[in-house]
């Protein structure tokens, strides 16, 4: 069994957290989020050190606390450094230009995409074929950056496609005669 609800989340300076009944929201330099937090947990602040536990003692009880203690975790490191998440552009021809809220990628079909960026997500293009995607919410962060990769995902024999920075692609070896 998973003890992470046993561990206290450390607030860094900077944040402010606001728990009112069972709705959490917290502050921080790079945006504001919030979230209600389930029936079965409760959450304590004791200066900046907030600590979770389970209000009944029922497995379903911990199991949930220390999913909320994650998902806490999560928006404390969201509001104060931030999340992202870069892709590459495998193949020729393959570029992304970033225009206020659009994504316009080229992947070789035969005809461009715009992609329109959600709000709350900031999406940079350092070079043609680099995309980084970046915001506070780390959930959003990696949907759209899984839906940017679904465009053109990586193909087996020649590894071209859109891929993350990290993500190493399996080859496959060509038919022989």
């Amino acid at each position: 069994m998973s003890r992470i609800a046993k561990n206290p989340i450390s607030v860094p300076k900077g944040t402010e957290i606001n728990l009112s009944g069972n709705s959490v929201s917290i502050k921080g330099p790079k945006g504001q989020m919030s979230m209600d937090l389930h029936n079965a947990v409760e959450m304590t602040q004791d200066g900046d050190v907030l600590s979770f536990s389970p209000r009944g003692g029922g497995k379903s009880a911990w199991a949930m606390s220390g999913t909320m203690r994650s998902l806490v975790s999560n928006m404390v490191n969201g509001v104060s450094e931030g999340f992202e998440k870069k892709l590459l552009l495998v193949g020729v021809g393959y570029r992304a230009q970033a225009k206020g809220k659009v994504l316009n990628l080229a992947l070789g079909f035969s005809h461009p995409i715009d992609y329109e960026v959600p709000e709350g997500i900031k999406i940079e293009t350092p070079s043609q074929t680099e995309v980084v995607v970046s915001g506070c919410d780390k959930q959003k962060v990696g949907q759209v950056a899984a839906e940017i990769r679904a465009f053109r995902p990586p193909e087996p024999y020649k590894g071209k496609g859109v891929k993350y920075a990290d993500e190493q692609i399996l080859r496959k070896e060509a038919k022989k005669k």
